[in-house]
């Protein structure tokens, strides 16, 4: 059986396509329209996760839908009447739309992929829960699913056993950790469900001073459950998710680009304590309730790395698996494996790597560096990795492109832009001349898994960089580029059966530097998504002036006296 999953009309529309053999494709639309988060249907993705698999819609013989529309519209509405007249604008943007795509997904399906088989919904916290548990390497497991809000769940936790999943608890709209952080996000000046990561990053550089007044606000119980104080919040109106009370608490808004003060970055990390606060409790709760030694996190607070190593740390679970697209891009694919799961047919195999959405041949790479007219030379893969490893270490940056595309929010060395972590100077002069964003935010970086205790406090494998880990004092002085400012890093573990080309690249580095890692940030520039195609690689990489690009065998250098990410 050809399953198809969908996510769409909110943000980060995903597809996913698990085939009769077990065979996986998982891609996000944004990578294919170049808008950021995009909220459409995901056309483009759709057909490129079937091409992978060798497919086509006359092949698929169900679709998954990673909610219930019918359920997350009843909210809706009673928001708006809950609200009314405050609602009213918001009212009339939004149930448009709701009449005439999100109420009747078959017949957009017909339209467009002139599809014409069963739409099964799955209610979302369900689609988060299969997207980790049914893709672990977990034959059972304590499960916690936490995001903004489905149809009215925003928390829920269970156990899966074998191809079974029994979500045993939840909490419910308005209360929620995830709206809660992304109303603060905004409230700092950052995007809503784009900016919870620079809010992440933010919190590192303050002090938890209202840590008390998120606590009273919170109403954390010592069991994880919690009820948002209804009047901070106004989350139903439209427009700011903050009322008034919150900034007589705190103080008024920060607007975009105005300078952070000591008030922003401390909120920040009271925001972060909390957080943290109520998953260790969570994660606590869960543990006991279900007596299971591992768990499976999913929804899109499980992408807070800074989080997730402390649940690593003090839950009291052995192991925890997060899937690499948390979020909702990946409950596409989690729709879609519940929905096997109910036929009774074997889970896949566990996801090792990320690698699920589509791979272009090398003819097409030749072609996209033609029409650039660069200069670029083919070379084997032993002349090329030690060719990239020392521009590293003489502190080029460099993009590197091959195989795969990968599946969530981080470049993990199929679509990733690389650099040298020995270098004080690297994490400012990528933040200021490649990314152009804030100049505290951190990097992560790709380490031999084998080497991965030598340098970092915790060795738990690490293959979907979403754990943010302390590192050795005695290692700190060696990558002072890939810290962040509390001494952690949020790191990648390689295994050459996973990561082939790119772990021998750190192999090579490794040789001629004595460091087993280098710096891993994301194939793109700020406020667009991550490269898909070759084209999109070779225009990043003239926008952005890299040193040099690696598109699959081929190297090319930056052209003398274009600008230089690297001041080399």
């Amino acid at each position: 059986m050809n399953i198809l999953g969908i996510s769409a009309f909110y943000h980060d529309s995903a597809a996913g396509v698990v085939g009769a053999g077990g065979e996986v494709a998982a891609a996000q639309e944004e990578r294919f329209d170049r808008v950021k988060g995009s909220p459409v249907f995901p056309l483009q993705a759709v057909n490129a996760c079937l091409g992978q698999t060798g497919q086509t819609t006359l092949d698929v013989d169900e679709v998954a839908f990673y909610e219930k529309p019918f359920q997350k519209f009843e909210r809706v509405l009673v928001d708006h009447v809950r609200s009314f007249p405050f609602s009213f604008p918001a009212f009339l943007r939004t149930v448009p739309s709701w009449l005439s795509e999100r109420l009747v997904l078959p017949d957009r399906l017909k339209k467009d992929l002139a599809l014409k088989k069963p739409v099964l919904f799955v209610p979302h916290h369900l689609a988060h829960a299969g997207s980790a548990f049914l893709a672990s390497p977990f034959d059972e497991a304590a499960i916690l699913t936490v995001d903004g809000v489905g149809e009215w769940t925003t928390t829920a936790w269970g156990v899966g056993r074998g191809s079974s999943i029994d979500l045993r608890g939840e909490v419910r709209y308005p209360d929620s950790l995830g709206l809660l952080y992304t109303a603060v996000t905004t409230w700092l000046g950052f995007d809503a469900n784009r900016g919870e990561g620079t809010t992440m990053a933010l919190a590192g550089l303050g002090q938890p001073a209202y840590l008390d007044r998120f606590r009273s606000l919170l109403g954390l119980r010592s069991d994880g459950s919690f009820r948002l104080d209804p009047r901070y919040f106004r989350f139903s109106r439209g427009g700011v998710m903050f009322s008034p009370a919150f900034v007589e608490e705190f103080g008024p808004a920060r607007a975009k680009g105005e300078p952070l003060a000591d008030v922003h970055r401390d909120v920040a990390a009271s925001l972060q304590a909390v957080l943290e606060e109520a998953l260790l409790a969570m994660a606590r709760h869960v543990r006991q309730e279900t007596g299971c030694k591992d768990l499976c996190l999913a929804g899109g607070v499980a992408l807070n790395c800074a989080a997730n190593g402390r649940l690593l740390d003090e839950s009291g679970f052995d192991r925890i698996f997060v899937p690499p697209a948390a979020g909702d891009a990946g409950a596409a694919l989690g729709a879609a494996l519940v929905v096997r799961a109910s036929h009774r047919l074997p889970r896949i195999a566990p996801m090792a790597d990320a690698f699920l959405g589509p791979d272009y041949p090398v003819s097409r790479m030749r072609r996209a560096l033609s029409a650039a007219g660069l200069e670029v030379q083919e070379l084997s893969e032993p002349v090329l990795l030690e060719r990239v490893a020392r521009r590293l270490a003489e502190g080029a940056v460099i993009g590197w492109f091959e195989g795969r595309m990968e599946l969530g929010p981080r470049a993990l060395g199929h679509r990733s832009i690389l650099a040298d972590p020995r270098d004080p100077a690297m994490k400012d002069r990528l933040n200021a001349r490649v990314k152009h964003r804030e100049p505290f935010r951190p990097y992560g970086a790709s380490v031999l898994a084998s080497r991965a205790g030598e340098w970092f406090e915790r060795a738990t494998p690490s293959p979907f960089m979403l754990f943010a880990t302390r590192v050795r004092p005695d290692r700190r002085a060696r990558i002072p580029s890939a810290l962040h400012v509390d001494g952690t890093c949020r790191h990648q573990t390689l295994t050459e059966e996973a990561n082939g080309r790119t772990f021998r690249l750190v192999q090579e580095f490794d040789r001629l530097t004595g460091v087993p890692m280098v710096l891993n940030t994301s194939f793109n520039d700020r406020g667009e998504p991550i490269v898909c195609t070759p084209e999109d690689a070779v225009s990043c990489t003239s926008r952005i002036g890299l040193d040099a690009l690696v598109l699959g065998p081929f190297y090319c250098e930056r052209r003398p006296g274009a600008p230089a990410a690297s001041g080399g």
